[in-house]
């Protein structure tokens, strides 16, 4: 446990694209802090291997956010698994180095990206949110409660030279999560924002970073004590906040003075 000391035992969490990076560090946290967790990845097989790794009380589903059907499947059966849902972690997603695997050491303008990656990364990493969200939060309208918790990056690198079409892609989930939120405002459901507050050490890194530079990234279980108390009980109320991780600890204790 971390110096939050939060706890979110019996919390049922979906944390989509939790097979790797952000989304498998966020799903060990959470199962350490006594919560039940289903992580999705478009590979049915690979995402029950990583939840046969991350141990009891998590669960694999296959589900592809790019396409409402199979959203819709993996969302029945997150609910059918864990028999109901508290809170939606909205985390799936690909990298520039899908349109670009040298992205940091030599950038290319964006009329040098193809369309079809640009669609892909942008129906991934932003419409994947939507339909993802668009699924859940009905369910949880009608169970009477529950969260959705959004993953987002620095605003700074929305608009890096090279970094067409990734983001934009985030950008425009940042803005989603906050319409989401005005729209849930004075509702029983929750919208949060977290990033990591800088580079991290994922698969979305590309392979020929410099050592010293890859010596620099952020492990990706910097979002481990900001995940643990959004899911948590403490949490509760907490609506249209943006919680960079690394800065988690001071943010919280500021929330705390101002009780």
């Amino acid at each position: 446990m971390g110096e939050d000391g939060a706890r979110a035992d019996g919390v049922r969490v979906l944390v989509t694209g939790g097979t790797s990076g952000l989304g498998a560090a966020m799903a060990a946290a959470l199962l350490d802090a006594g919560a039940r967790v289903a992580v999705t990845g478009r590979d049915g097989d690979r995402a029950r291997a990583a939840a046969e790794r991350l141990g009891p009380g998590a669960a694999g589903i296959g589900m592809d956010v790019r396409d409402e059907g199979s959203v819709a499947r993996g969302v029945e059966e997150t609910f059918g698994v864990l028999g109901g849902l508290d809170v939606l972690v909205n985390n799936a997603g690909i990298g520039m180095r899908t349109v670009n695997p040298r992205f940091l050491s030599d950038p290319q303008p964006f009329w040098a990206v193809s369309p079809d990656g640009f669609r892909d990364l942008v129906a991934t990493d932003l419409t994947g949110y939507f339909l993802v969200a668009r699924e859940v939060v009905p369910r949880l309208l009608a169970a009477g409660g529950g969260r959705v918790v959004n993953v987002s990056m620095n605003h700074s690198t929305m608009n890096r030279r090279g970094f067409v079409p990734y983001g934009p892609a985030r950008a425009g989930a940042e803005a989603l999560s906050r319409i989401m939120a005005a729209d849930l405002t004075g509702s029983p459901v929750t919208v949060n924002v977290l990033l990591p507050g800088g580079a991290t050490a994922t698969g979305m890194i590309p392979d020929d970073l410099p050592a010293e530079h890859r010596a620099a990234l952020l492990p990706p279980e910097v979002v481990a004590a900001p995940i643990r108390w959004l899911c948590s009980p403490a949490a509760a109320g907490v609506h249209d906040q943006r919680i960079v991780a690394t800065q988690f600890a001071d943010w919280l204790a500021g929330q705390v003075r101002r009780r």
